[in-house]
């Protein structure tokens, strides 16, 4: 059976990471392991739509769910977060790296 390139696996995840949504959970999961309420709680995403995208997450390899009693706890997966200084990600064909910059606040 024929796999796919390198790069398309590349490519694949890039895709995966283009939704705001997901590339938040992420960069929020750098933090420490967090169940799906604290996640809603901190993106202000509706349930079902965090599960939809920790679902895509989970099956891309990016994050790992483990049951904690009645919920369950998400970490990054295994060799994912890099271990440079900052925040980054390592997808594997290339790092993502997430800004350390503080966001400018609006003046009134």
């Amino acid at each position: 059976m024929p796999t796919s390139p390198p790069s398309t696996d590349c490519a694949d995840k890039l895709k995966l990471l283009a939704d705001t949504t997901r590339l938040a959970v992420l960069e929020s999961l750098m933090d420490q392991p967090k169940r799906v309420g604290e996640l809603r709680d901190l993106l202000g995403v509706e349930q079902s739509l965090l599960s939809h995208h920790l679902a895509l997450l989970r099956e891309a390899g990016l994050v790992d769910a483990t049951r904690d009693g009645k919920s369950v706890l998400y970490q990054l997966a295994k060799g994912v977060e890099s271990a440079t200084t900052g925040k980054s990600l390592d997808l594997g064909c290339c790092q993502l790296s997430f800004s350390t910059r503080k966001k400018a606040s609006k003046r009134t």
